[in-house]
């Protein structure tokens, strides 16, 4: 069984910084794709990062030069960390990982942007 546990949400001012973890549990992390994305309230999930196995990393325009996605292969974990946070980064924030045909998802971390 995968399972995605995502932390590190909370609320900052515009301009601060937050670190987003998400731990995996099962052997497949080593092997998979790592990605972030986000959801709004009333918007659709949008993708932000990815990462795969060997750490080739993507970022969607929108937090490219301020969001950093890294990962740990031995501890099983995958990292987002985001400077310069805008208001509109507000979201809950998802872990994915997929592998081949099969995807599996963390329940998500809130982020709130405000002062």
């Amino acid at each position: 069984q995968v399972q995605l546990v995502e932390s590190g949400g909370g609320l900052v001012q515009p301009g601060g910084s937050l670190r987003l973890s998400c731990a995996v549990s099962g052997s497949i992390f080593g092997y998979s794709v790592m990605g972030w994305y986000r959801q709004a309230t009333g918007k659709e999930r949008e993708w932000v990062a990815d990462i795969t196995s060997i750490g080739n990393i993507v970022y969607a325009d929108s937090v490219k030069g301020r969001f950093t996605v890294s990962r740990d292969n031995a501890k099983n974990t995958v990292f987002l960390q985001m400077n310069s946070l805008k208001p509109e980064d507000t979201a809950i924030y998802y872990c994915s990982l997929t592998r081949g045909a099969s995807n599996f998802w963390g329940q998500g971390t809130q982020v709130t942007v405000s002062s």
